[in-house]
């Protein structure tokens, strides 16, 4: 059996105070706890929240109106050209590919693929990289035939 030490004992080590957490913000406006809170003669703030729940303010969105109003002809979205349309078509069949077969090598979905084919697609850098990949020919910047 282990012995004492003679002499008078002390503590090495200092007590541990726990604290309560905060209560959370949802907690705090919950129904309850605001009646609770009432009722024990707590003081309350309430504040109005101004555009509370909003994400856009009401003047930019009329700022871009009249821009858009003003513009004499409306801007025009940038489709994939018919050279590189046929550049894919090209070069998928040489490899043999079905469209469905590109897009799962490209991890895209078919759709994706068809849309580049058909001129509808807005051309994505990074989609026409990965075609370029697979396919081995360029598709972005000057095309030469």
């Amino acid at each position: 059996m282990p012995t004492r030490p003679a002499g008078p004992l002390s503590q090495d080590w200092e007590p541990v105070v726990l604290h309560k957490s905060k209560p959370k913000a949802t907690v705090l406006r919950d129904a309850k706890s605001v009646n609770q809170a009432i009722r024990a003669g707590a003081q309350i703030q309430t504040v109005k929240k101004f555009d509370g729940g909003m994400n856009k303010k009401a003047p930019a969105t009329a700022v871009y109106a009249r821009k858009l109003d003003e513009a004499e002809q409306p801007a025009a979205i940038d489709r994939v050209s018919p050279e590189v349309r046929q550049l894919i078509q090209k070069a998928r069949i040489e490899k043999k590919l079905s469209q469905a077969e590109l897009a799962k090598q490209i991890n895209e979905r078919p759709q994706v693929v068809q849309e580049y084919e058909n001129g509808k697609a807005v051309p994505n850098q990074a989609v026409l990289a990965k075609m370029e990949r697979v396919l081995g020919v360029k598709l972005r910047g000057k095309i030469h035939k």
